[in-house]
Formats: C-alpha cells, structure tokens, sequence
C-alpha cells in the first residue's frame, strides 16, 4: 500500500473515532441539559402550585377544577417545529402524612398512600425530585417529578408534587441530535477532502526524491528536488545528492579511464610503429613521411586529450557558473565568420537567421562552442558547393545542412563518447566527443539537443535551451 493511502486511511480511521466520540458526547450532553432545563422548570411550578396552596393540608375545588379544565384543554402551541396539542402537566397534592389529597391524572384515589421519594423529602423539607418509569415494561414511559412542601406559617401540613413525562422533550432532542449528527458528517467530510490535497502535499517531496533517485540509478542527469531549507525532506534530499556525487564520481572515473584508455590505444600504436621504423635504414623521404605520422598522432592525442578534460569539466557542473544576456544575431554570426575558411574550402555558404527574439540568458562562451560544433559537423558532413542554414527562434538554434543524412543504425548512437562517422570525403573519423559536450552543455542551460534525418535529404540538429 503506497504511503498516500496509508495517511489517508490512518487519518479517516482517526477523524472517524474522534468524530464519532464528539458527536456522542455532544449529544449526550445536549440530552442532559434537556432533562436540567425539564427539572428547573417543575420545580419553579411546584414551588408557585405550593404558595397556592400554602395555609391549609388540603386543596379548594377552584384548583382542582382548573387543573381538571387544564388536561382537557386542547391547544395548538407551535414550539419550533414540534407541536404541542395538551397539557401533560401531573399535579399530586399529598397531606402531611403522605395520603393522597388530589391527582390531576385521576390514577390515585383520595387518602391512598404517596410514598415516593419526592414527595417524602419535601415533607421533611429538603428538595425532593426523581424519574420513575411509570410503566416498568414501556421504555418512554419516564416521567420527572419536583415536590415542594406546603407550608401553614412555619409548619409543613402537605407537599405538591409536579410531574412530567420526559417523552415530551424527546421531539426536541431528536431534532438536536439530528442536527448535530448532519453538521459532523459534514465536517467530516470535508476535513477529509481537504485532507487529499494535504496528502499530497506531504507525499510530493517523496516522489520528487523517488524520481531524483530513479534517475541516478538510470544514469541520467537529474537536478536536485528543490524542497525548501532546513526541514527533513530537504536534509534528506541533500544526503541523496551527496550520495550521487559519490557514486557518480566513482564510476565517472571509471567510465573515463576505461573510454581514454580504448582511444589512445590506435595512436599509440601508430607512434610507437613508426618511432621503431625510424630506427631503421630508408629514405629521406620515407623518414619525412613517419615523422609527419608520429606528428599528426601526436595531434590526435593532445586534441583527445583536451576534449576529454573539457568534456569532464561540463559534465561536473550541476548548474551554469555564468549568466549572461546573449544575443542570438552576434553569437550566430560569430560562428558564422569563425567558420567561414573552412566552409569557403568546400565552397558552403553559411546563412543565418533570426526570429522571435533576439536574447537568451546563459554562458556565452559554452553557447559558442556548442554551436561551433553543430555547425562544423553540417559543413563535414555537406557535398560542395552547398548550403548550411543556421537559425534562432524564440527557445532553440537550427542547424541544417543539405547532406546525406545519418544511417539508421546509428541515429541512437550518435551522442555516445568516441562514436563517430566517417566523412563523406574519406577524411578521418572525428573523436566522437563533439555531440556530446554539445548535450551537456544544453543541459546547464536546461534544455537538450537532437539530430533528425530531414525529408528532403540531410541532417537538422535542434539545439534548445529552458
């Protein structure tokens, strides 16, 4: 399972018991204060039906008769959005000995025993309240009850005790509990939707280092993740970085010595044989000839040599040292007139030709050499008396020439160290190092180079930058 869809589901499984415990308690909290407002409120009316009463241990039938009227009296009270149809007051009214005076209900007959525990403790004068299933086998059958002592100057002669059954707050409770069982479900779901994007969030540095580490296990040249500074994944991004300098370097040396080693073998040997020959009794002329060779291997190598060192020095830099505002008509045409002796020898005119913009940012000097070697392979690689164009747009440099093109089996190698053609006019292979400083050099301005077969015929090479 990928990290995302652990966070993610640690998180939903986390918020899912939260959630649900805050709802809970909320509700169960909401519920009691239901019950606390219940009880305040019989306990007032207990109070003022005892100050009514106060003075005697009996009741008048004016009180009875309108606690009578008061239950049957239908009306239409829109509490919210419950409506109440009758009063569901219970009144008891009880002597000092707990016998039954009156019951608003009619379930008591007069002078039957009231012992519960409300009515008991107003009769001693302390505060007296309880909640009694009136039906054992009915769950909303619960009714709270408050008493309150009546009082005959300081003397208690009765107490009235106010009952009320607790279903008639349930509807109120529901709406609640709804209310706050829909609004978590919609915080809920909305913390989790936004945690996705958080998700990602904390797993993109992740990939950017899953990716960055792809590509040094590949082979490939890739930029560190820019994670910011001073947190974990950029400490870590950095260990990766340095953990590729090292295996890179390593193998960077290997690579060389092995590549080196292989290119110098030919003009080795090459000078070694004629310096032997040299030893030996010939002509002046022949002399002349195996000097000329050891002089021209020599060449082969110094130029070997230098290409390799600068080659190196590229690819070591992980960015450009230099930034600078070129202009793409000077620099084409400096490479232009540069190469001009060499392109009038095989009677190529070089054109150029800029659109778009005429600026870039980058190291000049890089730019030049790369180019120089762009061009320098269409004048190698071009029949006489033909053309070279070379070309700036807003984001990359052209270069066309009207050759024969590249063999298809060499289209995927022509960027590999020491692979080279032979020219058309049966001149000497190239080092093979010139493309690829080319794309090194593409890459620290980053953006890349390619070498197409044309249509018509020849070879277009696209150098671009980012």
């Amino acid at each position: 399972m990928k990290m995302r869809s652990r966070l993610l589901l640690t998180a939903v499984l986390l918020l899912s018991i939260g959630f649900y415990w805050l709802v809970d308690w909320i509700v169960r909290d909401v519920r009691l204060h239901y019950f606390i407002t219940m009880e305040e409120s019989l306990a007032d009316t207990s109070v003022l039906l005892a100050e009514q009463l106060a003075g005697g241990g009996g009741t008048r039938p004016d009180f009875e008769d309108a606690l009578v009227r008061a239950r049957e009296r239908e009306i239409a009270a829109r509490i919210y959005n419950h409506t109440k149809t009758n009063m569901n007051l219970r009144v008891v009214v009880v002597d000092a000995g707990s016998r039954t005076v009156f019951d608003s209900r009619g379930d008591l007959r007069r002078g039957a025993r009231y012992d519960w525990r409300d009515a008991t403790l107003a009769l001693r004068g302390e505060y007296g309240a309880r909640t009694t299933y009136e039906n054992p086998y009915d769950a909303y059958s619960t009714h709270m009850y408050v008493a309150a002592p009546i009082l005959s100057g300081e003397e208690i002669v009765g107490a009235v005790a106010v009952g009320k059954p607790l279903v008639s707050v349930t509807p109120f409770m529901k709406s609640a509990r709804l209310r706050l069982v829909v609004s978590g479900l919609a915080g809920f779901t909305a913390i989790v939707l936004l945690l996705i994007p958080v998700s990602l969030w904390i797993i993109q540095p992740v990939r950017a280092l899953t990716r960055y580490a792809r590509a040094v296990r590949d082979g490939r040249k890739a930029q560190r993740p820019k994670l910011g500074h001073g947190g974990e994944m950029s400490e870590l991004a950095d260990a990766f970085e340095e953990m590729r300098d090292a295996l890179e370097g390593k193998q960077y040396v290997e690579e060389y010595v092995q590549s080196l080693t292989h290119e110098m073998k030919s003009p080795l040997a090459a000078i070694q044989g004629a310096a032997e020959l040299l030893d030996e009794k010939m002509s002046d002329e022949q002399r002349r000839r195996f000097l000329l060779n050891i002089k021209t291997e020599s060449e082969r190598l110094h130029g070997l040599v230098e290409r390799m060192l600068a080659l190196a020095a590229i690819e070591k830099r992980k960015e450009l040292e230099l930034h600078e505002y070129i202009d793409l008509q000077v620099l084409l045409e400096d490479v232009a007139d540069s190469l001009l002796p060499v392109a009038q020898a095989k009677e190529i005119t070089i054109r150029t030709s800029v659109s778009n913009t005429d600026i870039l940012k980058g190291d000049y000097f890089l730019l030049r050499q790369a180019l120089m070697n762009l061009v320098m392979n269409a004048i190698d690689f071009s029949p006489l008396n033909r053309g070279v164009e070379v070309a700036a747009s807003e984001s990359q440099i052209t270069v066309k020439d009207e050759g024969g093109g590249i063999p298809a089996y060499a289209l995927c190698r022509v960027f590999e160290r020491f692979y080279s053609l032979p020219r058309p006019d049966g001149g000497a292979k190239s080092s093979g190092l010139g493309l690829n400083f080319v794309r090194e050099i593409a890459r620290l301005h980053g953006g890349d180079v390619e070498l197409n077969n044309r249509p018509e015929g020849g070879v277009e090479a696209v150098l671009r930058w980012g």
